[in-house]
């Protein structure tokens, strides 16, 4: 209340006030309006391409990262199937957190090759993935 003038001024300053939180809140449903619609792009857009792989990709799939050595299946599923971080994996593995980045890294680009020379269109699985693969990204 120390803010708001005293007299006949105040009931000036209190539509100033008023006017700038209605403009706020304008641009803010502005801005909400715009993410909904990015987000809805975006979303159909990612449906579209994530359509579950066949029985035979799975198995493919399976197939490569057992493949792999023991160091680079433990790095994959750090992240992808415990979601941890590179400094989590670090903790886990006990090493610094460019080593873990590093080896999560390679073990990418190994089952992206392991994928790749099955035969697996590696791009289903990612945009990063062909060019992990050494395709065009």
């Amino acid at each position: 209340m120390g803010d708001v003038p005293a007299g006949s001024s105040a009931r000036s300053w209190l539509y100033g006030v008023a006017r700038r939180v209605l403009a706020n809140g304008r641009r803010a449903e502005t801005r909400r309006s715009a993410l909904v619609e990015r987000l809805g792009a975006e979303l159909a857009q990612r449906e579209e391409h994530d359509r579950l792989p066949d029985h035979e990709d799975l198995d493919t799939v399976r197939a490569a990262f057992r493949r792999l050595g023991p160091d680079d299946r433990e790095v994959l599923a750090l992240a992808s199937w415990e979601g941890l971080a590179s400094a989590e994996i670090a903790m886990v593995m006990g090493c610094s957190r460019g080593a873990a980045r590093l080896r999560l890294h390679r073990a990418r680009k190994r089952i992206a090759n392991e994928l790749s020379s099955a035969g697996v269109d590696v791009a289903r699985f990612g945009a990063r993935m062909p060019a992990l693969a050494g395709g065009e990204a």
